[in-house]
């Protein structure tokens, strides 16, 4: 499975170590094999696990501003495992409010040793942090104004929203809550995967 993952990030400009490699695909072979039992993902193969789940989240790291980040209905850790393994120096909450997700999370956490990151089980409004985030992260919420009304206690005064999405949610942009406003729309490109992908990140106006 290393020289599949390899192929994808070589139609990239990632630059990724050995040992994140190998990182990278431990943790599908872990989702793979927790997966039969507790059906975390609909995505049944690993190879699909690799372009959808891994490619899916290494594609939005270098866009990532600041050190401390969380990735709220993180589900089996996505974004939140890949990035935190693309990112040893910066810092990840990975918050859901199921405890099975949760339990594969701190499992993934152990085998792979990381020590960047820190599952929390809780739902979005009862979360209150003591240190606020750089960058709240999610592909979890159906919509951006859902993603910024659960989320907006979280980041600090000049964080980042980070919303993965399919296609750019353009309707969705225009009627954002006043209170925030777009910073920019990526367009990403994930190796061999159909349809568009974009990262909008937005902030909070003060």
């Amino acid at each position: 499975m290393i020289n599949r993952l390899e192929a994808l990030l070589a139609q990239t400009s990632l630059v990724v170590t050995d040992t994140q490699k190998q990182q990278l695909v431990a943790l599908v072979t872990l989702l793979h094999k927790w997966n039969k039992a507790y059906n975390l993902t609909s995505i049944r193969d690993p190879e699909n696990m690799l372009i959808k789940h891994i490619m899916d989240s290494l594609v939005v790291s270098p866009y990532l501003e600041g050190e401390r980040f969380i990735d709220v209905g993180t589900g089996p850790g996505l974004p939140g495992l890949p990035l935190a393994i693309m990112n040893p120096d910066k810092e990840f909450v990975l918050l859901d409010s199921l405890g099975k997700r949760i339990r594969f999370v701190t499992q993934a956490v152990h085998e792979l040793k990381l020590t960047n990151v820190t599952p929390v089980q809780s739902r979005v409004e009862k979360y209150h942090p003591e240190i606020k985030f750089d960058g709240v992260l999610s592909r979890a919420f159906a919509s951006l104004e859902d993603m910024l009304h659960w989320c907006k206690h979280l980041p600090k005064p000049d964080g980042l929203f980070y919303a993965l999405k399919g296609v750019k949610p353009t309707g969705e942009i225009k009627t954002l809550n006043t209170k925030f406003k777009l910073e920019v729309a990526h367009k990403l490109t994930v190796p061999e995967l159909e349809g568009e992908r974009h990262l909008i990140v937005m902030s909070e106006i003060k």
